[in-house]
């Protein structure tokens, strides 16, 4: 096995780990995929689980994000670029789950932190202010994958991968766009309160 097939193998399994669901089966939740936006990232967790549960999913689905990078770059650097693209794709696209997982986002933000600090700072704080202005996760992350992807074209030489991830992401938040187009797209409400 080259170290292409590899890489791609190792990145996709990390990101397709369905952390989400995983966590709800766990502290005997709803399944994600019947309620809400019906994925198994971390904002549909919270909306079925509670902050905690939520917050556990965004740690664990970042963490599989920046090992996968980490990894890489220990072992074949120059493979990164396809490493980012494919624990993106593993996300979105889980085989155990019939290829129907999350929208790509925590995961990418952990491709951010093990590849480019800057970046993923930039990220964050995009998402963080276009959140708590406007209240909705969907809208934060679209517009933080534009300010990435203008940043990565700009300062990246990998610039060509951030575009495949950056579209992936919007294909997948399609419906949400048509949400907040008609103004029924869900804001992000902090009710639950789970205790471990």
């Amino acid at each position: 096995m080259n170290h292409d097939i590899l890489i791609i193998f190792f990145s996709y399994i990390c990101g397709s780990i369905p952390f989400g669901l995983i966590i709800s089966y766990i502290f005997k939740k709803d399944d994600p995929r019947s309620i809400g936006s019906k994925n198994i990232g971390a904002t549909n967790v919270l909306r079925t689980g509670g902050f905690k549960l939520g917050l556990t999913t965004l740690i664990l689905d970042i963490l599989k994000g920046f090992i996968a990078i980490k990894i890489t770059l220990m072992l074949k650097s120059d493979l990164v670029g396809l490493s980012m693209v494919f624990v993106v794709v593993g996300h979105i696209f889980p085989v155990w789950l019939k290829f129907k997982g999350g929208k790509g986002v925590a995961t990418f933000i952990g491709v951010l932190l093990g590849y480019n600090f800057q970046l993923f700072i930039l990220f964050t704080i995009t998402w963080v202010i276009t959140a708590f202005i406007f209240k909705y996760s969907s809208l934060s992350a679209i517009i933080a994958i534009i300010v990435n992807l203008i940043s990565s074209i700009a300062i990246d030489s990998n610039y060509i991968y951030f575009i495949v991830i950056s579209f992936l992401i919007f294909i997948k938040h399609f419906s949400n766009i048509q949400r907040l187009l008609t103004g029924n797209e869900t804001k992000i409400i902090l009710k639950k309160k789970i205790k471990f």
